[in-house]
């Protein structure tokens, strides 16, 4: 089970996680979506395509654009659609 945790409180726990240049993505369905606001912040990636981001937040404390995705993902990386990853200390594993 790998689990995305920040301020000690579990933001997403999966068994169908996909690692992509070492990040781990998670099915939308296995993230607490309570705990993301959703963010301005885009970014391009020549390979996978246009992220989104979300502000994580937890007990009122909020860790700006930690999560992102791939809303419409292209075809060499289709295996993260639906799926979120996490940065900036939120500790996976």
């Amino acid at each position: 089970m790998i689990k995305a945790i920040w301020n000690n409180t579990e933001i997403a726990a999966s068994e169908a996680t996909v690692v992509v240049e070492g990040n781990h993505y998670f099915p939308a369905s296995d993230v607490n979506q309570d705990m993301l606001e959703p963010s301005d912040m885009t970014t391009h990636c020549p390979w996978k395509g246009d992220a989104r981001y979300y502000h994580v937040v937890v007990d009122g404390q909020r860790n700006e654009n930690a999560a992102w995705y791939y809303p419409k993902p292209k075809d060499a990386a289709k295996n993260i659609e639906d799926r979120l990853a996490f940065w900036r200390g939120v500790q996976v594993g």
